[in-house]
């Protein structure tokens, strides 16, 4: 078993993660912004007191923050960091300038172009990875049943090609396990081909706790089948894009169903983590090496814009709803509930913090240590 790595390095790791992946986030707002002419006052990384920047030839502030969990860009005609309109008067060139007075459509795209650059920033590594390692190919196919297991139950047998899973289509082997892991002890319909023939089988999926190199633990489902021989192979350079993009969908689906798995009650809220499991996950990483690193950083880079997309008021999600409500309308969403909107998100924000923290100290066993000093 692998120790953890040290605090400082931790700390440090984090950083590296999520200080690019903000930055180039805000970096697709303030260019689109910039596309559509848009001025931006600020571009600020982290929140709170300035720790250090400078001022560019457009009068725009580049700054660092002391609170490196976060940034925005602060366009003209911007109450504040959350992008509410200013209700202050603005001069004709502020105006002109100005992010609230551009058409819906300019304003919608400015607001999707940070999460859009989180997803690129994921398929530019993956499209890397898979030029220079290769990437994995395995069909959905049947290539050993393991003894006493779900699948053995179920009655598959090696040679059959999954097709379906529990109405999901399945096109690779990887796709088998990221579904099933999320679904212990579970009854799933399984589709599959066995000699050109469809057929379906109703599993039981296993359910089991696993501990990884760093000794956390986890429960994931189990099926009991394992492909036929992995093959590695360079995709050419015109289809490595389409493929890296392919992947990183599926990645995004992955946690679409993690998410909505614990949203519907199927798995504990326990399991979601924080920012301080973030940055363990970060350090571990990077204690395994520059590959395993950067791979998780495609994976945070994922989760940054799959965040930022949900309808929460504070969040570009919800920034994204008003526009589509205001395209709708023909009039955008009064003053008075956009305010009542925002203060509803930013309290939702802070419940949600507190609460993936609490489970972090949690996961580290900071609760049951002071149960035992108590006790």
């Amino acid at each position: 078993m692998l120790h953890q790595p040290p605090i400082w390095f931790i700390a440090i790791a984090f950083l590296c993660a999520l200080g690019p992946l903000v930055f180039l986030h805000e970096l697709g707002h303030y260019l689109a912004g910039r596309l559509f002419g848009v001025g931006a006052d600020s571009f600020s990384i982290g929140f709170g007191p300035e720790l250090a920047g400078w001022t560019d030839k457009r009068g725009t502030r580049w700054k660092l923050g002391l609170l490196p969990l976060g940034g925005y860009v602060r366009f003209t005609g911007d109450a504040d960091a959350t992008s509410r309109p200013d209700a202050a008067s603005l001069s004709d060139e502020d105006q002109a300038r100005s992010f609230h007075l551009k058409p819906v459509w300019q304003r919608f795209l400015i607001v999707l172009a940070g999460p859009a650059s989180n997803f690129v920033v994921a398929i530019l590594i993956f499209a890397a990875f898979f030029l220079s390692f290769g990437m994995p190919s395995s069909p959905p196919v049947i290539g050993q049943v393991l003894a006493h297991t779900s699948a053995q139950s179920a009655g598959l047998q090696v040679g059959d090609r999954i097709q379906s899973i529990g109405g999901r289509t399945i096109d690779t082997f990887d796709d088998i396990k990221r579904y099933v892991v999320l679904r212990p002890d579970q009854q799933l319909v399984i589709h599959f081909e066995r000699h050109g023939i469809g057929q379906d089988a109703t599993v039981h999926v296993g359910s089991s706790v696993v501990r990884d190199q760093f000794g956390q633990s986890a429960r994931i489902g189990l099926l009991g089948v394992l492909p036929a021989d992995r093959e590695w192979h360079r995709p050419p350079l015109l289809t490595v894009l389409p493929q890296a993009t392919i992947f990183t969908f599926r990645l995004t689906r992955w946690m679409v169903d993690g998410l909505g798995q614990i949203l519907s009650g199927e798995r504990s809220v326990k399991e979601l983590g924080g920012t301080l499991k973030m940055a363990q996950m970060a350090g571990q990483q990077a204690s395994l090496g520059i590959y395993e690193f950067i791979e998780l950083v495609a994976v945070f880079s994922i989760n940054l814009g799959f965040i930022n997309l949900l309808p929460v008021p504070m969040l570009d999600g919800g920034h994204l709803l008003f526009y589509a409500v205001e395209a709708v309308r023909r009039r955008p969403v009064s003053l008075q509930a956009q305010e009542w909107a925002f203060r509803g998100g930013l309290a939702l924000i802070l419940a949600l913090l507190m609460f993936t923290t609490f489970n972090d100290l949690g996961s580290f066993g900071v609760w049951s240590s002071l149960g035992r000093l108590i006790g």
